[in-house]
């Protein structure tokens, strides 16, 4: 996991720039596994993961839309016809389904990472990354969306800042951890890009 304010990794980045680094610097970045974004809304993981998607020359694929797609409805109806739990249920089957494919960019909603299940399955079999924002930067973000159910359960912020308390510790333990703010959606892509060499350099570099 990075640091705050950094893009190390929980691997430990180091000097990667020797000349017996694995992945030279100006090599293709070819990901072995599936990169999950986790994150709050408003994060940025569409965004991000779009471009990510588009640099590493992967498919993107957000998950929520998967969800529907499979339901043949939103992920509101479901919410509202089954409950949460049989949401989660098929939310993780969905997942495990997406990432028994080769490797891409997923975009998860930001509820799948709290499920325990889920988590432990997205640590496993695909590369981790939290893109972490500040409360302003989610507000700015997300003010202006009506369809996002949980900003009706009362002010919009208040709502933000209680999930930042409960989820931000579990988001923590992704494998990479990189900050999402309010600088150009490309410049943040380019951090993650580097994140992930780092922290696939490090996979790789002699015990």
């Amino acid at each position: 996991m990075t640091k705050p304010g950094s893009l190390e990794t929980a691997g430990g980045m180091g000097d990667m720039q020797g000349a017996g680094s694995s992945m030279d610097a100006r090599s293709p970045l070819s990901p072995p596994r599936t990169i999950a974004l986790v994150g709050l809304m408003g994060a940025g993981k569409s965004a991000i993961g779009k471009r990510l998607a588009n640099r590493l020359g992967l498919p993107f694929v957000d998950a929520d839309d998967e969800i529907e797609r499979a339901a043949g409805c939103s992920i509101a109806e479901i919410f509202e016809k089954y409950g949460e739990a049989e949401f989660r249920a098929g939310e993780r089957r969905v997942i495990a389904r997406l990432l028994e494919r080769p490797p891409l960019v997923l975009s998860t909603g930001g509820g799948a990472y709290m499920d325990p299940e889920t988590r432990d399955l997205m640590r496993s079999r695909a590369l981790t990354v939290w893109l972490r924002a500040e409360l302003d930067v989610l507000f700015e973000r997300v003010r202006k969306r009506g369809h996002r159910p949980l900003l009706r359960q009362g002010d919009p912020k208040e709502v933000l800042a209680r999930l930042m308390n409960q989820r931000y510790p579990i988001y923590a333990q992704a494998d990479i951890v990189v900050d999402s703010t309010a600088q150009p959606a490309d410049r943040t892509t380019d951090q993650v890009l580097e994140a992930v060499r780092a922290h696939l350099e490090a996979e790789q570099a002699p015990a």
